[in-house]
């Protein structure tokens, strides 16, 4: 055997040495790196002055009038989800739009309101209306703030209620959206100072996906009673999407005939034209907005049909022109929403970076992860000061934004100018705007998500713990509630990497002829096997939660347990003292003597450890007490491929008897030469 010598590079680990190298570089304060950090923070001072007019602009324009007319409708629309006057969606999708445009890296994405965040907020905003003891319908609370100077307040206990709250119904809704809103602002700039951002590793696509699907089913649930026109209080908490269909099917007899004939039409409406679009989306120079005739439509229909005052329509109401003066966040009420505030901000940077990080790689630049987390940070921070609620990337905008010729984020400003536009003239004229026409486009926008089912036969086939993953994420999500969905997915993903490590492929190995590679006997015919000579293979990391199903493997694949071995013999030496000691004869004697020396079939284990990552002390210990024991019954044990980590646990643990260091190898065909 010629042993191979490599010898290890010196590893110079001096933390004094690192701290002062880290701290005169964070630390170091000059023109040209004050001028990186500027540009870095500020990703639009780089490439606005580089911005090619005559190439960008159209499509720029194009695709900024495109995405804003799809957006008034849906901002309108997620405002109810999130528990919001449509006023309030407007401006976070206006806001949202400018500030990305300073702060973000990708040149295609669009942020504005994402149906999923909109449910979670809109989740948190009821939970704090009734603990506050807001418990009636705005347009009743409108009404009897309106009158409360009228009325004497003996009359009702309502009344006196009204008395003690600082503001309407929609005025503390938004307080306590904004609050939350500046919290998960707070806590993903954290992320990005922090260099956190590997959090997002846990949230697999599959897991993001299942719970994408599930609080599908939740929005499409809490969407439901806009349909029918019914008037049920808003179901919060564990099992909300039940409890919220046995109101719905309670009160079915009380269902608004004017509200669900309305809801029917859009819908035979919405559905075949957005299939259209999709269909021949390569074709179409620009998508329909088929959602902004909806809304038109309905809204004269309304008017002029007089639906509220002759059907009682629930209606959208007024909504007011220009901008509200800016307000801070209601720091009394961080208390009861930072906690729920941390999912938001998970999945808000989740989603934002895959997605940034997708459309870059398709066309070709890189994005900072990082300072997309500073972006999304931001776009939920200064917006709270101006009555917003939270906001992230949205795939079905970001698609329809870059199918039209996106080539900056010049077409958010153009998106924000379209919805400004808006909220300076167009919005009063939406007053009679019946509810369930947003409830219908936010239902008929759920479609992509609800479409997961169709991929889950091929989901299955590719990975089947990915689609068990997504299957057990999106029914927590769905029938538990949103927040416990995420964080059920995450456990059980991670239970599913452990469980996988636990009992893992521990194959034996065979030689391919006229080769020096070694493959799994169980997974390929014609393998020769050396004679005397097992090869092992435990393909996972050695650790503390496997250690057992590493040695039973093992004993199970070479057919001999080392322990029972040496029992046995014990047993049959004792049998034979025993007998010699009677003098019963030597016909039984012989018997013993030959079950002791009994051939095992093989003298040589060669484990191969290509597929071990790491070792902890229970790992060491483990080929300690494997080698010892093999070696008492006369059987060698020889690792191979073993990667420098594994090696260096293996000196530092004192695996090796003086001497016998060379017993290790770099391959598995040399350790069988050896043997």
């Amino acid at each position: 055997h010629h042993r191979m010598f490599l010898e290890p590079r010196e590893k110079k680990r001096s933390m004094k040495a690192l701290v002062v190298k880290q701290a005169k570089k964070s630390c170091s304060c000059t023109p040209a790196k004050v001028k990186d950090c500027i540009f870095s923070f500020f990703p639009v001072l780089q490439w606005l002055p580089k911005y090619k007019l005559r190439e960008y602009l159209l499509g720029d324009i194009m695709s900024g009038v495109i995405v804003g007319v799809l957006l008034v409708p849906q901002s309108i629309a997620y405002s109810l989800l999130a528990g919001q006057e449509p006023i309030y969606g407007l401006y976070t999708s206006f806001f949202a739009s400018i500030i990305y445009f300073m702060f973000g890296t990708s040149r295609h994405i669009s942020v504005g309101i994402f149906g999923v965040l909109s449910l979670m907020v809109g989740q948190v905003v009821d939970r704090e209306v009734e603990r506050a003891g807001y418990d009636l319908e705005p347009a009743a609370l409108s009404v009897l703030t309106g009158t409360a100077a009228y009325v004497n307040t003996t009359v009702s206990p309502v009344n006196q209620t009204l008395q003690k709250l600082p503001c309407d119904k929609s005025c503390y809704a938004i307080t306590v959206g904004a609050t939350m809103t500046f919290i998960a602002g707070v806590y993903q700039v954290a992320m990005g100072f922090f260099q956190v951002g590997f959090v997002s590793v846990y949230l697999s696509d599959s897991l993001l996906s299942g719970f994408v699907t599930g609080a599908s089913f939740t929005i499409l649930t809490s969407q439901a009673k806009y349909l029918l026109g019914l008037d049920i209080p808003r179901s919060n908490g564990i099992g909300s999407l039940i409890v919220t269909w046995i109101n719905i099917f309670r009160n079915i007899h009380k269902t608004n005939i004017c509200d669900l004939i309305t809801s029917c039409l859009c819908f035979l409406v919405l559905i075949p034209t957005k299939e259209f679009n999709e269909h021949f989306k390569s074709r179409l120079k620009a998508p329909m907005p088929i959602e902004l005739v909806v809304i038109v439509a309905a809204t004269l229909a309304s008017h002029f049909g007089k639906l509220r005052e002759t059907y009682g329509s629930s209606v959208a109401g007024h909504i007011p022109t220009g901008f509200l003066p800016p307000r801070p966040p209601d720091w009394n009420l961080i208390p009861n929403v930072a906690l729920d505030a941390i999912p938001i901000a998970v999945i808000g940077f989740a989603i934002t970076v895959s997605l940034s990080e997708m459309f870059a790689k398709k066309h070709g630049y890189s994005v900072k992860a990082n300072q997309e987390m500073y972006a999304i940070g931001f776009c939920n921070i200064i917006p709270s000061f101006f009555h917003c609620f939270t906001t992230s990337a949205a795939l079905a905008k970001t698609l329809v934004k870059e199918s039209t010729g996106c080539r900056t984020q010049m077409s958010g400003m153009v998106t924000s100018l379209v919805i400004l536009l808006v909220l300076l003239v167009i919005a009063p004229l939406f007053y009679s705007l019946q509810k369930c026409v947003l409830a219908v486009i936010t239902i008929v926008n759920l479609r992509g998500a609800l479409r997961k089912f169709k991929d889950l036969p091929k989901m299955w086939h590719l990975s089947r713990v990915d689609t068990v993953i997504w299957l057990v994420t999106m029914a927590a999500s769905a029938l538990i509630s949103t927040e416990i969905g995420l964080l059920v997915g995450v456990c059980f993903s991670m239970l599913c990497v452990i469980f996988r490590t636990q009992r893992p492929e521990a194959p034996l190995l065979g030689w391919v002829a006229e080769s020096e590679t070694y493959e799994s006997l169980s997974a390929y015919k014609n393998l020769q096997t050396k004679p005397g000579i097992v090869v092992f293979r435990f393909e996972a990391p050695l650790y503390y939660i496997n250690k057992e199903c590493f040695k039973s493997t093992l004993y199970k694949q070479t057919g001999v347990n080392p322990v029972w071995v040496k029992a046995a013999k014990k047993k049959a030496a004792k049998r034979m003292l025993r007998e010699k000691e009677v003098d019963s004869g030597g016909n039984q004697t012989s018997i013993s003597m030959d079950f002791v020396s009994e051939p095992l079939g093989f003298h040589t284990i060669v484990i191969d450890c290509c597929a071990v990552q790491f070792l902890d002390t229970a790992g060491i210990r483990t080929l300690k007490e494997v080698c010892k024991d093999y070696r008492e019954i006369d059987v060698q044990v020889l690792l191979a491929q073993c990667n420098p980590s594994v090696r260096s646990s293996l000196i530092r643990g004192e695996f090796f008897q003086e001497g016998e260091d060379h017993l290790l190898f770099h391959s598995v065909h040399q350790a069988v030469d050896f043997a």
